[in-house]
């Protein structure tokens, strides 16, 4: 399956940060931060944000924006231009 997100939006995977732990502490997965970091996979139709990012970017996004959506078993976000805080690189 395919997502094209429309207008302003944009569709990222999730990247998984690795777990660093100090002196053996284990962190269970609920007490965890979400990831603010992804890779986008599918830019909108909006022709200022297709000008700014582009498929393949990492970009750092807003704690609580988007919307998942698990496809394919792949865990995807789908965000708004103005949830995307900088582009990594």
């Amino acid at each position: 399956m395919k997502l094209k997100p429309l207008d302003d939006r944009v569709v990222i995977e999730v990247t998984e940060q690795e777990e660093k732990n100090v002196g053996g502490i284990i962190i269970p997965d609920t007490a965890k931060e979400k990831p603010q970091i992804g890779e986008i996979i599918a830019v909108g139709t909006d022709e200022e944000l297709q000008e700014m990012v582009k498929i393949g970017d990492k970009i750092l996004y807003a704690k609580y924006g988007g919307t998942e959506v698990d496809i394919e078993d792949k865990k995807l976000l789908i965000i708004s231009r103005s949830d995307i805080l900088a582009i990594i690189g």
